[in-house]
């Protein structure tokens, strides 16, 4: 059992790491929250003064607002939908018995570590490009006219790319997660005439319960600031542009650093709302 003076030190030596930590993540979110209140513009004037929650309002009131809000979590959604999925898929398939599984383990997680900006710029221009691209050449070959695909299906192509980033991820946790399942509880159903599908849905499925929640968790945390694949590929046109996009445009483009905070105090507002709301989701899972 720890004594009080091993706790004490314990605290002393922690101490300095959670104090950096605290100062990474409470010093930017000061700076947003002081600037947000003021109107500053860098090369139009500098520092003109406080606004008041006038930068809230504006940017809340703004048309490209409310539909920024429905594309990310769209976004979110297509992406969490294919990656579960197909995670799921991978995952029972990854766990059979192979020649050389190791190595299709490898390959079929490495995608998760290419940078967001080099895997857009993959798909952009190798599999995306209406003229070279490879899926343009797959259409000639059926004689099909090529398919425009960061313009006309945008949104898809969007979620096809973030899934393809993010799949792996999925797999890895829902692998671990269906190598730790009873065998003895799938023989034993099996023994008493279950068919695949029938252990699948009633066994393997409720198994994977906790982890689907641990993958929709962390996945959504990062999905709702996604922005280099969009800044890549569309540049936010053609209906892709998200509530992170709209905050870059802001800051950056327009060159309105009290409007953009604004915007990144709303972004961490709905990123806590949704974040509290999945966290629930676990805590019950994990409770059962």
């Amino acid at each position: 059992m720890a004594t009080q003076h091993s706790r004490s030190a314990a605290r002393i030596m922690m101490a300095p790491a959670v104090i950096l930590l605290l100062g990474w993540m409470l010093v930017p979110l000061s700076m947003t929250l002081y600037f947000s209140f003021k109107k500053f513009l860098p090369l139009r004037g500098g520092d003109l003064g406080w606004v008041g929650f006038e930068n809230y309002v504006r940017f809340v009131t703004s048309s490209a607002f409310w539909p920024s809000v429905v594309t990310t979590l769209v976004i979110v959604g297509g992406v969490l939908l294919i990656t579960v999925f197909l995670g799921v898929l991978l995952a029972i398939l990854l766990n059979q018995p192979m020649w050389g599984q190791g190595i299709v383990r490898i390959l079929v997680i490495s995608p998760f570590f290419v940078m967001p900006t080099v895997s857009a710029l993959v798909w952009k221009n190798m599999f995306m490009d209406p003229v070279n691209g490879l899926f343009a050449h797959l259409w000639k070959a059926f004689g099909a006219t090529p398919v425009e695909w960061l313009s006309d299906v945008s949104m898809g192509s969007i979620i096809m790319i973030v899934s393809w980033q993010w799949l792996p991820f999925a797999t890895l946790i829902l692998l671990t997660a269906i190598q730790s399942l009873d065998r003895e509880q799938l023989e034993a159903a099996e023994m008493d005439g279950a068919q695949p599908l029938q252990r699948f849905a009633f066994i393997t499925v409720p198994h994977l319960s906790r982890a689907v929640t641990i993958v929709i968790l962390i996945q959504t945390i990062f999905l709702l600031a996604i922005f280099a694949e969009i800044f890549v590929t569309t540049g936010g046109a053609f209906g892709t542009r998200t509530l992170t996009y709209l905050i870059y445009q802001r800051v950056l483009e327009s060159q309105n650093v009290g409007l953009g905070s604004a915007g990144g105090v709303y972004a961490i507002i709905l990123a806590n709302i949704i974040a509290i709301f999945l966290m629930r989701i676990v805590g019950k899972n994990l409770d059962a």
